[in-house]
């Protein structure tokens, strides 16, 4: 891909619906990050049981022909809004376009995020800093904004995007696991606060997801044949996840059955968090590879 091509996002061609096709029918999510891998498939799962979407990120190009492929898969509309988490002013922009375009906003999904490997004893100042505005600060501003503007007067659900990093401590993760540790208590003290005004907030902790650029980045793409399928083997479900897994769950907590999730996180790890090797040797060859 020349550096000027758009990465171009594609939609499931089989999916096996769980819940009734229009168990969303007419309700609006708002998904930062959705214009690429997990958080485009929340919208197109969304979509697909009859939600309108707001995706929003900071490449604009990538972000309208996301929200196209979108709409031509479901039949539901998207729009396409650029926006970054870290600019208050942005996201009140980008709120108002949500609101002007719908009239209101039933789902917010804080998916955008940033990641890279670092050893902790490399990274600078400003690394550290730009994952924990990205993603513990960027989600306290458009959760604050989408609070203010809609949600206090009319309830709805929140669900955060984390990871299993924090649990046990990774390797080269210092930094994501922080902000995703900030983000799960943040979520706690939002449930508390908002709950009185009919707000549910969760987490979703994704474990590895075999069909996103994040896993190939951090190490995925390397990871084939009998390496892979010793990689599984090692999980309980004997499988990677997949993207359409982790929009499944957000899709079931944001139903009636989720009524009493709020202030908790749901991982969707298959179990790998139990099995996996988190040793000092692990970490040490990691590093020697970087």
């Amino acid at each position: 891909m020349s550096g000027t091509e758009v990465p171009v996002e594609k939609c499931l061609e089989n999916y096996e619906y769980i819940f009734q096709k229009n168990i969303l029918k007419d309700k609006v999510a708002f998904i930062t990050g959705g214009g690429s891998g997990i958080c485009f498939t929340i919208a197109e799962i969304f979509m697909r049981h009859g939600c309108d979407t707001v995706i929003l990120g900071r490449k604009m190009d990538r972000l309208q022909l996301s929200a196209q492929t979108l709409q031509q898969a479901t039949g539901r509309r998207c729009l396409p809004v650029q926006m970054d988490v870290r600019q208050p002013k942005m996201i009140l922009a980008a709120v108002d376009a949500a609101l002007n375009e719908f009239g209101k906003i039933d789902f917010l999904i804080n998916g955008a995020a940033g990641n890279f490997l670092c050893a902790l004893d490399r990274m600078s100042f400003n690394a550290f800093k730009t994952v924990m505005e990205i993603d513990a600060l960027g989600t306290f501003n458009v959760s604050k904004v989408v609070y203010e503007k809609y949600m206090k007067a009319h309830g709805g659900v929140m669900i955060n995007i984390t990871a299993t990093l924090h649990f046990r401590g990774t390797s080269l993760q210092t930094h994501a696991g922080s902000a995703k540790a900030a983000i799960e208590a943040m979520t706690r003290h939002m449930a508390v606060e908002w709950g009185q005004h009919g707000i549910r907030v969760m987490c979703v902790a994704p474990g590895p997801i075999a069909d996103t650029e994040g896993m190939q980045r951090l190490g995925g793409s390397t990871v084939s044949g009998d390496a892979r399928k010793m990689l599984e083997d090692n999980i309980p479900v004997r499988r990677l996840g997949q993207r359409v897994d982790i929009a499944d769950i957000c899709l079931f907590t944001v139903t009636r059955g989720g009524d009493l999730l709020t202030g908790t996180t749901i991982v969707g790890d298959g179990g790998s968090m139990l099995t996996d090797d988190n040793s000092v040797m692990r970490m040490n060859l990691l590093k020697s590879l970087l």
